[in-house]
């Protein structure tokens, strides 16, 4: 039995995400959601591979964009390419801008102050990338993409953080062709995305 199959992930009722409001897309209204949908109380760990194909249940994902604006005001975000190791096959050699993955029943036992979700958030990260910068963190949105099959099961949660230099590396050899690069270059470049990406880059820097 595989690590997918046997994982337990924090889920919650695709119904609950329908009474707070279903949208399509992007959404700037996390208070109206996050509270509730992190609430102890409606939440749920569940096997992985069973919540994979289920779309009465959202896993909730954080997705943490790395920007960087330098002394002229040219931002740049950090992307990179999914390689074939990475967890989600159905994304694989899709360019991204967001890290981050599942949070695990794991998180819920650990010793910090952090709660689950936060917890789960600085443990991907730590996986996934060497943060080399100080940065500051701003929580800024959620992700809803019902038009694709993997957008069906998950639900994201948009993080910014805004680093002082644009040091950021990965961890895992499953990153690859990694860089900061101008927004407008990737803006041209929008079909080589995943669609949580597009649907990001569409919602911060697009002018259509």
């Amino acid at each position: 039995m595989s690590l997918v199959e046997t994982e337990q992930v924090l889920v919650v009722p695709t119904s609950l995400f329908h009474e707070i409001g279903h949208f399509q897309g992007f959404s700037h209204e996390v208070d109206r959601y996050l509270d509730e949908l992190l609430s102890p109380e409606l939440t749920s760990y569940r096997p992985r591979g069973e919540m994979e194909e289920d779309p009465s249940f959202k896993q909730l994902i954080p997705y943490v964009v790395f920007r960087h604006t330098d002394a002229n005001g040219e931002v740049t975000i950090f992307q990179y390419t999914r390689g074939k190791g990475q967890g989600e096959k159905r994304l694989h050699a899709k360019r991204s801008i967001g890290i981050g993955g599942h949070i695990s029943s794991d998180d819920e036992q650990s010793d910090n102050d952090l709660n689950p979700y936060q917890e789960g958030m600085q443990r991907e990260l730590n996986e996934e990338v060497a943060i080399g910068t100080k940065y500051t963190e701003r929580l800024v949105g959620l992700i809803n993409d019902d038009e694709t099959e993997v957008g069906r099961v998950h639900l994201g949660v948009v993080h910014v953080f805004d680093v002082e230099t644009p040091d950021v590396a990965p961890r895992e050899a499953e990153i690859i062709d990694t860089g900061f690069r101008p927004v407008g270059e990737l803006l041209q470049e929008l079909d080589l995305f995943e669609t949580w990406s597009q649907i990001c880059l569409r919602a911060f820097f697009s002018e259509e």
